[in-house]
């Protein structure tokens, strides 16, 4: 479901994911009709512009996390560094993506949602980490709490952070997805976070995807 102040936004996300076979687009919404038309149709996803004139995205946001099968959430932003996401992130939304991504990304994005993946832009979780204030203190903070990770458990961070859902990253690192789930459990609790996108962008902050990506590279 694609929720949105702008009609053309919403007829264009519409148009480009209801080509994909394997998506259904149930619905399209205002800020003002979002709930009562989740609460009907239930979707799996939900991407929901944070900003609109008629109800703010957080307060839709927050209604949506508090009903019980609360769908998956990420919020759809037209700026690089939107002083909302952060909150959004906080409050439970699984991501955020920007409104130009390009349409052959659109529909992997929202498999990636509903597989259980985080979706974060890396151009604008930089950019919320420049911009925020006691950003460098933080950073330093973030670092000594991975550095209680094992190297497993790191490696299970990166994929997380990469969007990965947990039977994704058993495949791609050959674990069973039991194992996994107690990986990420044990990561959360290290991290002192309580879900898959805070630690994400944690590791962002840490630079430890700037890491493998040097490594990758050598």
């Amino acid at each position: 479901m694609v929720v949105d102040d702008e009609a053309l936004v919403r007829s264009g996300f519409g148009m480009i994911l209801g080509a994909s076979e394997d998506i259904e687009v149930v619905a399209t919404a205002s800020g003002g009709e979002a709930v009562e038309t989740v609460r009907r149709e239930r979707p799996d996803v939900v991407l929901l512009d944070i900003r609109m004139p008629d109800v703010d995205g957080l307060t839709v946001l927050r209604e949506l996390r508090a009903a019980p099968d609360a769908p998956v959430v990420a919020m759809l932003t037209t700026f690089d560094a939107d002083e909302y996401i952060l909150t959004a992130l906080h409050s439970g939304a699984a991501g955020f993506l920007l409104k130009d991504t390009e349409p052959e990304q659109l529909a992997h994005l929202v498999r990636t949602l509903a597989a259980g993946g985080v979706v974060l832009s890396p151009k604008a979780s930089r950019t919320l980490l420049h911009s925020h204030p006691g950003a460098g203190t933080a950073v330093d903070e973030d670092a000594a709490r991975v550095r209680l990770l094992t190297a497993r458990e790191r490696d299970v961070l990166v994929l997380v952070a990469q969007g990965l859902s947990n039977a994704d990253i058993g495949a791609r690192i050959h674990l069973g997805a039991g194992t996994v789930k107690d990986h990420v459990s044990a990561i959360l609790t290290k991290l002192r976070v309580t879900s898959r996108v805070q630690a994400a962008l944690l590791a962002q902050r840490a630079g430890l995807l700037d890491e493998r990506t040097r490594d990758a590279a050598r």
